[in-house]
């Protein structure tokens, strides 16, 4: 009854209009709960749906999977595992699940996190004594949804505490589904009690896309965000951005900028022009930066990137810093004296970094060849 006298004292005092809520009893801690229930989804959720993911030859087994899963949990297939590389839709299949189960089953207790996340929560519970509170956020969990567990790879406690909720999670029939930008077997870093575990349920994985699922995809974002592109458009974005969903949905964002905002007549000469970059990125391999390189090999070794790139001098941060410098004279067209500047140095002692690592690595020995192939595969994850 007095709904207007509170909205319009609420108007004098903040000049502005609200919307106000009445809540009975109960009704806030269960609204409260609900929110903090909230936190642990998969931001933009709304956005990765079924409905919305472009089915094609290279991703219908897992996207058929994922269904699956979504429709039964913990009854299909526990644990799901679904690998491919950057940009080709796992985070989008993890939405699609999540948004699935909480409009079909209200009362599951859903928790996404990606890999990274994971690691630091379980670092912060230690040093805050909040190991409990910890457990009982994952353990409690009805459906555990994970993006890029490959990051868990080398870090002891993190795959101690893992190992744990996915044995209590799997032991009382909760869902547990994963994403990694690789397969089980090739994730070099991960103990094999885990890659075991990870085999247990089912391993699909998604290609980047055929000529006829880019189409479709091209197609289908011009249709959401209201506009039409012409087949002979659609044609030339599919030939020329070929192996990234991501990257192909960017250049239909693009190509929308530009005739909204300037009008462009939609031909191909004229989208040529206006997306060359997005192409030229494509052909050029999205090489990554050396922040970039330098960050993930931070994150290997668990040193700091300003350790890497200082002038410390023990066994680990040498190695750390000699395969960030032969990673980014791999991986990059940075000149010798260039990749100096990144790390303070000048370019003979890149030189001398660079045949140290050659060295062992023609050598084969030791664990330099599988650890320089593990951040090399974390970096393209992050491309």
């Amino acid at each position: 009854r007095y709904l207007g006298a509170v909205k319009k004292a609420l108007h004098e005092l903040f000049s502005a209009e609200f919307d106000v809520l009445v809540l009975g009893p109960g009704e806030m801690e269960q609204r409260r709960a609900r929110q903090k229930k909230d936190d642990n989804f998969l931001p933009g959720t709304e956005e990765y749906t079924f409905e919305r993911f472009v089915v094609g030859s290279s991703n219908k087994f897992a996207h058929a999977a994922a269904q699956a899963v979504a429709a039964n949990p913990s009854g299909a297939y526990n644990p799901l595992f679904i690998w491919g590389g950057s940009g080709l839709g796992k985070t989008h299949l993890l939405g699609a699940i999540q948004f699935e189960i909480h409009k079909n089953f209200t009362d599951y207790n859903i928790v996404y996190v990606d890999g990274e996340k994971f690691t630091n929560e379980i670092i912060s519970a230690i040093h805050d004594n909040t190991t409990a509170e910890f457990h009982n956020k994952y353990r409690a969990a009805d459906v555990l949804l994970v993006d890029d567990i490959q990051f868990i790879g080398g870090k002891e406690s993190t795959q101690e505490e893992f190992f744990h909720t996915f044995n209590n999670l799997y032991e009382n029939h909760h869902q547990i589904v994963l994403t990694a930008d690789r397969p089980p077997n090739e994730m070099l870093r991960l103990e094999d009690r885990l890659k075991t575990r990870f085999e247990w349920g089912l391993i699909a994985d998604i290609q980047p896309p055929d000529f006829e699922t880019r189409m479709a995809i091209i197609k289908n974002k011009s249709v959401s965000l209201g506009f039409e592109l012409p087949d002979d458009v659609c044609t030339f974005i599919a030939e020329n951005v070929t192996s990234n969903v991501r990257l192909l949905e960017g250049t239909v964002k693009k190509i929308r900028a530009y005739h909204d905002l300037d009008n462009m007549e939609l031909t191909v000469p004229n989208v040529s022009r206006a997306i060359k970059d997005m192409y030229n990125k494509e052909k050029a391999e999205n090489l990554p930066t050396p922040n970039l390189i330098i960050g993930e090999v931070s994150r290997f070794y668990n040193i700091e990137e300003s350790v890497i790139r200082g002038t410390l001098k023990n066994k680990n941060t040498a190695e750390a810093r000699q395969v960030a410098m032969y990673l980014v004279r791999k991986l990059t067209n940075l000149s010798l004296p260039d990749i100096g500047k990144e790390f303070g140095r000048d370019h003979s002692t890149v030189i001398h970094s660079l045949k140290k690592v050659e060295q062992q690595l023609a050598a084969g020995t030791g664990s330099l060849p599988d650890n320089i192939r593990d951040i090399t595969a974390n970096i393209n994850s992050k491309l």
